[in-house]
């Protein structure tokens, strides 16, 4: 979710779940190091509970941004062993440090010493040609020996020679009996499924199999999905919260986000999808994407791409 779930995706999600558990876009410990940290890493504690993911390799500069980390607040830090790109493998970190289970156990460990909130690891089942069972079963056993316990599984591997990022977002095939296999070779970890999950009904069916489940792409494309979380997985009451509600809640934040920094689009971009398969949905995507990227925009944008939502949805019904 790199460039995704910035801290404006995460307060705008968070407008429609209490309770899930959101994750940073990844930083690298050195940018966490030498960079704006405030930028990096600093985050709303509105958005709360939040974990910051983290991609690196060393273990010394790990542990360090791991109490960065905790020290802005963090309720979790998480180290990405799943990202396949191309500028993660130049920095040996990401998808590739699956083939050096022992390198990622001496980071973890490095992190677990220096802070006391959780740390947790992401993961794919493989990478390359490794075998699926034994080389994941080696890589779980040597990180959690650390006393990591939770372990974030996309159930691809990740082919880093010969696809793009993209590619290996959707090409190698979904193996989700890898990971119930892993939860049950290790009952006492808690493992948490990821990969082309895309409604709440598949998200139930394998919380009968493991104990967690991470929303990428639906969560970003399809956000109103979010809506239903709470209610169905944290036992609250349904909520009676609109779509337009969601939007008038993050008009404060967006002015005091556009007085710090100009530009609307930056944080439009992440709304884009919240009438996805609704009345409307392509005027108010459209109204947003002409709009926003002008100079001066600001909440004017919305209001409009409210009213071409509403007044969509008046047609249509007339129409019946």
């Amino acid at each position: 979710m790199m460039d995704w779930s910035d801290r404006a995706c995460r307060f705008f999600h968070r407008q429609m779940t209490r309770h899930a558990l959101l994750y940073t876009e990844m930083v690298t410990a050195q940018a966490i190091r030498h960079g704006d940290r405030e930028h990096l890493i600093g985050f709303d504690p509105r958005e709360q509970p939040v974990a910051l993911q983290i991609g690196g390799s060393d273990p010394k500069l790990l542990a360090e941004a791991a109490r960065w980390g905790e020290d802005f607040g963090y309720c979790e830090v998480n180290l990405n062993v799943g990202c396949p790109s191309d500028r993660v493998q130049e920095g040996r970190f990401g998808a590739c440090l699956m083939a050096e289970p022992q390198l990622v156990a001496d980071c973890v460990a490095a992190m677990r010493q220096a802070v006391r909130v959780p740390v947790t690891v992401k993961c794919r089942i493989g990478i390359d040609d490794q075998d699926e069972d034994e080389d994941l079963d080696r890589f779980i056993r040597t990180v959690s020996a650390t006393g990591c316990s939770t372990f974030v599984i996309h159930a691809r591997k990740a082919w880093l020679q010969g696809l793009s990022p993209k590619e290996n977002r959707e090409v190698p095939p979904l193996n989700y009996e890898r990971v119930y296999r892993i939860k049950k070779a290790w009952p006492g970890l808690v493992i948490v499924i990821n990969g082309g999950i895309v409604t709440l009904d598949e998200a139930e069916a394998h919380l009968a199999h493991v104990d967690g489940v991470m929303l990428g792409r639906a969560a970003y494309h399809t956000p109103w999905i979010l809506s239903g979380v709470d209610q169905r997985f944290f036992g609250t009451p349904a909520s009676s919260l609109t779509r337009a509600d969601v939007v008038e809640r993050i008009k404060p934040y967006i002015s005091a986000e556009l007085a710090r920094q100009p530009g609307l689009a930056r944080m439009t971009r992440h709304i884009l999808g919240l009438y996805h398969g609704e009345p409307g949905g392509r005027v108010w995507r459209r109204v947003l994407s002409e709009n926003a990227h002008r100079r001066g925009a600001g909440l004017e944008v919305l209001d409009q791409a409210l009213a071409a939502v509403t007044e969509q949805a008046h047609r249509l019904m007339a129409a019946e």
